[in-house]
């Protein structure tokens, strides 16, 4: 018996990173953040104006428990770029205000760019859904 037949949905989370050069996977949407942590990290990516796609892991309880036990990772929100795991939301706020997040998503940091993260999130497309309808933002 395969993986993908003994665990659909950690195959989906592999099969949305790797079809994804940019993914989030958060609490809540972008334009909806469940958490401080998460709605930092989305700030700090719509600040780039890189474009991201964004799976809500709140529905469905295993996809956090997949997703941890995939990528090592235990908290949430996680960004992965081109398939390797960058962070969660302190690691990204870090690498916004260094200018490190711009580079590694291969766009020019902000000419206006904060000397801290932004806090809040601007409105958005609707995340991905594991199970669902995958949606790039």
């Amino acid at each position: 018996m395969s993986e993908t037949t003994e665990n659909p949905i950690r195959e989906a989370i592999a099969e949305a990173i790797r079809d994804h050069e940019v993914i989030l996977f958060m609490k809540g949407t972008p334009e909806r953040p469940a958490c401080g942590f998460s709605a930092r990290t989305v700030a700090a990516l719509e600040a780039t104006g890189a474009p991201f796609a964004a799976v809500d892991i709140l529905p469905d309880p295993r996809i956090r428990a997949e997703l941890s036990a995939l990528s090592n990772w235990p908290t949430i929100p996680q960004l992965f770029v081109k398939g390797e795991l960058v962070g969660g939301c302190d690691i990204v706020s870090e690498m916004y205000e260094s200018g490190e997040l711009a580079q590694a998503l291969g766009v020019q940091p902000p000419a206006d760019a904060p000397e801290h993260a932004p806090v809040a999130a601007e409105p958005g497309a609707p995340p991905l859904q594991i199970d669902n309808n995958l949606v790039d933002r």
